[in-house]
C-alpha cells in the first residue's frame, strides 16, 4: 500500500519563519517617513495646530525599534511567530498613540491601523491574528472617545459629525475584521495548495524511482541469466567428472546450489522489474491490476472488468505505462477499499477516441456536503463514532485524493465523482476519462519481444 503523506510533514505552526525581518524593517521605514511627513503638511500646508515634539517623539520610537532590530538580528533573519506578532503589535500601538495625538477618529489615517492585522492574517496563525485584531478594535474604540482635539492655527477644532464619526469607526471594526478574516482565509488556501502540490511531486518522484529501480533490476536479472546458466552447466558437467574426488566434488556441488540460488533470486527481482518497465506499454489489465496490487489482500473483494464502448475494437487496448497513471489509480482504489463494505469494481473501457477507467465501491459513498470539494487538499468529513469502529486507522486528509486528480489530470485524464444510485454499486464512483492519443498505443494483446539491453 502506498502511504499517504503524513499531515504533520505540512503542518503551518511555523508559517511566520517565511517572513524576514528585512521586510518588516523595510516597510516600517516606509510607514515612518509617510507619518513624518504628513505630520509636516498638516501643520505646513493645512495650518493644523500639532504637539510636534510629542509627534515627532513617537515617530522617532519606532525608529529606534528599528534600529534596534537591525543592530541586534541579521537582515535576512526569519521572524518567529513571537517576533512577528511582537513586531506588528509594536506598529499598532505606535500608530495608535500617535492617532491620539492628532484627533483620533477625526484622522482619516486610521485607516492604515489595518495595515498590521492584514499582514498577521497572511503569515501568521489564526490566534494570532485574532489577538492582534482584538487589541486594534480595543484601541480603536479607545480612540473614538479619548482623544487630543485637533486645531486649526486659529484656535478652531476640526472634528466631524457624530454620525460620520460613528460611521468611520463602524466601518473601520468592519474593515479589520472582514480583510483579517479574507487575507487569513487566502492565504491558507493558498499554503495549503503549496504544500499539496509538494506532496504530489514527492508521490510522483518516488513513484519514478521505484519504476526505474525494476528497470534496473529487469535488465541485470536479463543480463545475468545467461552467465548464470553457463555456471550451472559446467559445474553439473564437473560434478559428474569429480565423483573420484569427493572433496572437490563438493565444492562444484556447492557452487553449483549458489548458481542456483543467485538464479532464484535474480528471477524474483526480475519478475518485479519487468511489471514495473512492460517496455513502456501495458496492457489495460495488467496496469489496473498494478495499480489495485498492494490492496488485493485487504480483505475486500476486488471485481475487475473490460469492455469495449461504442465502436472500441475487441481487444483491449495497450496503454502507456506512465508513473502518474499508476500512483494515481492506487491512491483511487485505495480509497475505494478504504470505504468499500465488501466489494471494489475496476472497469476499463474504449472506444476508438477515449479511454475510461471507472472505480466503484459498494460502500456508504461520498458525503454530499462535500461531493463538490472533492480533490481539494486538506478536505476531510467528521468521522463519526461508526466510522472510527469500522476503519480505526483512517485517518483521511483528503490529501490522497488530491494526489490522484492532480497527476490524472496531468497525465491528460478528465475525472468525475458521483455517488452510485443502484444496487449493489451504492458507494463513491469516480471516472477517468482520457483521450486515447493521450494514453493508447495501438490495439494490441502482446507486449512484444524484449529488447537486449546493452551498456
Amino acid at each position: 500500500m502506498t502511504p499517504s503523506p503524513s499531515p504533520e510533514l505540512f503542518a503551518f505552526d511555523a508559517s511566520s519563519n517565511w517572513v524576514r525581518l528585512r521586510t518588516l524593517i523595510l516597510l516600517r521605514w516606509l510607514a515612518l517617513a509617510g507619518q513624518a511627513i504628513a505630520i509636516l503638511a498638516a501643520q505646513r500646508l493645512y495650518g493644523l495646530d500639532l504637539d510636534l515634539g510629542l509627534c515627532f517623539i513617537v515617530v522617532l520610537a519606532g525608529v529606534v525599534a528599528n534600529l534596534g532590530a537591525i543592530f541586534i538580528f541579521p537582515g535576512n533573519v526569519r521572524l518567529t511567530e513571537a517576533q512577528t506578532m511582537g513586531m506588528l503589535l509594536f506598529d499598532i500601538l505606535q500608530l495608535a498613540m500617535l492617532l491620539f495625538l492628532t484627533g483620533g477618529l477625526n484622522n482619516p489615517f486610521t485607516l492604515l491601523i489595518l495595515a498590521p492585522v492584514t499582514i498577521s492574517a497572511s503569515t501568521l496563525q489564526l490566534r494570532t491574528t485574532v489577538f492582534l485584531g482584538a487589541v486594534s478594535i480595543a484601541l480603536v474604540s479607545a480612540l473614538a472617545v479619548f482623544h487630543m482635539p485637533m486645531m486649526l492655527n486659529g484656535g478652531q477644532e476640526l472634528r466631524v459629525p457624530p454620525v460620520f464619526a460613528f460611521g468611520f469607526w463602524l466601518g473601520t471594526i468592519i474593515g479589520i475584521v472582514f480583510l483579517g478574516l479574507y487575507s487569513w482565509r487566502v492565504a491558507s488556501e493558498v499554503r495549503s495548495m503549496s504544500e499539496a502540490l509538494l506532496a504530489t511531486q514527492m508521490a510522483l518522484a518516488r513513484e519514478q524511482k521505484l519504476t526505474d529501480l525494476g528497470g534496473v533490476v529487469a535488465a541485470a536479472a536479463h543480463e545475468l541469466g545467461t552467465p548464470l546458466a553457463t555456471i550451472k552447466l559446467v559445474s553439473s558437467e564437473l560434478l559428474d567428472e569429480l565423483k573420484d574426488s569427493p572433496e572437490l566434488a563438493e565444492d562444484v556441488a556447492l557452487i553449483r546450489d549458489q548458481a542456483n540460488r543467485c538464479r532464484d533470486i535474480l528471477r524474483s527481482m526480475g519478475r518485479a522489474g519487468k511489471d514495473d518497465l512492460h517496455l513502456r506499454r501495458t496492457p489495460m489489465a495488467a496496469l489496473l491490476r498494478e495499480a489495485a496490487e498492494p490492496h488485493l489482500d485487504r480483505g475486500k473483494e476486488i471485481v475487475f472488468a473490460l469492455h469495449p464502448g461504442t465502436g472500441g475494437d475487441e481487444r483491449q487496448p495497450s496503454l502507456t505505462r506512465q508513473p502518474e497513471i499508476i500512483h494515481g489509480l492506487r491512491n483511487l482504489i485505495q480509497n475505494a477499499v478504504d470505504f468499500a463494505a465488501q466489494t471494489v469494481w475496476i472497469e476499463g473501457e474504449w472506444t476508438p477516441d477515449t479511454v475510461i477507467i471507472r472505480i466503484s465501491d459498494d460502500g456508504p459513498g461520498y458525503p454530499p456536503h462535500v461531493i463538490g470539494r472533492i480533490g481539494d487538499p486538506f478536505v476531510r468529513a467528521r468521522q463519526g463514532e461508526t466510522d472510527r469502529r469500522q476503519r480505526p486507522e483512517y485517518e483521511g486528509m483528503g490529501l490522497g485524493l488530491f494526489i490522484a486528480k492532480t497527476l490524472l489530470e496531468r497525465s491528460g485524464a478528465e475525472l468525475d465523482f458521483t455517488n452510485g444510485e443502484g444496487h449493489p454499486k451504492t458507494g463513491a464512483i469516480v471516472t477517468a476519462t482520457w483521450p486515447r492519443t493521450r494514453i493508447g498505443t495501438e490495439t494490441d494483446d502482446a507486449l512484444g519481444d524484449n529488447v537486449l539491453i546493452t551498456g
